[in-house]
C-alpha cells in the first residue's frame, strides 16, 4: 500500500485572516521602525550641536540616558524571562497560592533605583550648574551683544554697539560669544535654537540672560517654542553663522540699505502680524530695548500706532 502525501491542514477563514492582518501589522511596523530611524540620522536639531553649550547639552543627555537605561533594561529582560519560565505551557515553574516575602530580593529592586536616581540627580545638578545661561563662554575674541524683544508674531534682534537691528534673522560670527539679552513686549515667549542650545524665556517687563557661540558656519533655524497666540507656528528666524569679516560687511551693508527704526516704525512693528520675512534696519534708536524694558515692566498698554515713551517717575522714586 503507498502512502500518499500527508493532506494541507486548512485554518478556518476567521484565522486566516486574523493571521493575515497579524502580518499585515508586523511588516507596517517594521515599516514604520525604518522610517523613524532613516530620518533620525538627518543632522538637524539637538543631536547636532554646532557650538559648545549645545556639544554639553547632548552629553548631559547621552549621560542621563545611559544612566537610566542600566535600570531600563535588566528590568525588561527580566519581564520578558518572567514571563516566558512562567508561561501556561511550562510544566517546571512552580507556582504558589502563598503569599512569601524575600528580603535579598526586595534589597536589590530598591536600592539598584535608588543609587541610580542619586547618581542621576548629582550628574543633572551639576551639569545645569555649568550650563549657567549667564555664564560668559571663555573665547580668545571679545563677545558681542545682541537684544532680543519677542513680538507679535517674530522677533526683533538689536545690535546695540552696531546700531543696527534685524526681524526673524540673527547673523552672528563664528567663534566669537554672543550676549543676549531678551524681553517679551507681549506675552512671556521661548528662545530656542536647538543646534546651539539653552531654550530660555523672553518675559514682559524682565530681562534674561544667554551666551551662545557658534563654532562653524551655517545657517541654524530657531523658533518660539512657546505657545503664544494665533501666529506661534510661524514665529521663527535663521540664525546666520559667518565670519569675523562677513559679519563687519553685513554690518555695513545693513547700515547703507536699510531704514531707520524709531519710535514711530517700531510701532508700526510692534502690530500682531505673522510669517513676517526678514528684515533689517540701518539705525536703531538709543536705548531702544531699555525702553521697551521700563514701558512693559510700567504696565503701560501699547495701542497700535502708539510710540514709545519712557514711564513717569514720580518724586523720591
Amino acid at each position: 500500500m503507498i502512502a500518499g502525501p500527508p493532506p494541507t491542514l486548512k485554518l478556518p477563514p476567521k484565522r486566516a485572516n486574523r493571521q493575515r492582518r497579524l502580518r499585515s501589522g508586523v511588516i507596517g511596523s517594521l515599516v514604520v521602525c525604518a522610517a523613524m530611524a532613516l530620518c533620525s540620522c538627518q543632522r538637524a536639531g539637538i543631536l547636532d550641536p554646532q557650538g559648545p553649550i549645545a556639544a554639553a547639552e547632548r552629553l548631559l543627555l547621552i549621560n542621563s540616558t545611559a544612566i537610566m537605561l542600566v535600570v531600563v533594561i535588566p528590568v525588561i529582560l527580566a519581564i520578558l524571562a518572567v514571563a516566558w519560565w512562567y508561561r501556561s505551557s511550562n510544566p517546571s515553574a512552580g507556582r504558589s497560592a502563598d503569599v512569601g516575602f524575600e528580603g535579598r530580593i526586595e534589597f536589590v529592586t530598591w536600592s539598584i533605583p535608588a543609587l541610580i536616581v542619586i547618581l542621576l540627580g548629582g550628574v543633572i545638578w551639576i551639569g545645569s550648574h555649568q550650563l549657567d545661561p549667564r555664564a560668559p563662554i571663555p573665547a580668545k575674541v571679545p563677545p558681542i551683544q545682541v537684544d532680543v524683544v519677542a513680538l507679535d508674531w517674530k522677533w526683533l534682534f538689536i545690535y546695540p554697539d552696531q546700531r543696527v537691528a534685524a526681524v526673524n534673522v540673527l547673523v552672528i560670527p563664528t567663534g566669537t560669544p554672543v550676549q543676549f539679552r531678551l524681553t517679551s513686549a507681549t506675552v512671556m515667549n521661548s528662545f530656542f535654537v536647538p543646534q546651539l542650545g539653552s531654550q530660555i524665556y523672553a518675559m514682559g517687563g524682565m530681562a534674561t540672560h544667554l551666551n551662545l557661540l557658534a563654532d562653524q558656519p551655517g545657517e541654524y533655524p530657531g523658533f518660539s517654542a512657546m505657545f503664544s497666540g494665533d501666529g506661534f507656528s510661524d514665529m521663527r528666524f535663521i540664525v546666520k553663522a559667518v565670519s569675523a569679516q562677513d559679519f563687519a560687511r553685513w554690518v555695513e551693508q545693513v547700515r547703507g540699505s536699510g531704514a531707520a527704526l524709531d519710535d514711530a516704525t517700531y510701532a508700526a512693528l510692534a502690530r500682531p502680524s505673522q510669517n513676517v520675512a526678514p528684515i533689517t534696519y540701518g539705525s536703531v534708536e538709543p536705548r531702544l530695548f531699555e525702553r521697551i524694558l521700563e514701558e512693559t515692566a510700567s504696565g503701560h498698554e501699547r495701542h497700535a500706532g502708539a510710540v514709545l515713551r519712557s514711564p513717569v517717575r514720580e518724586a523720591g522714586g
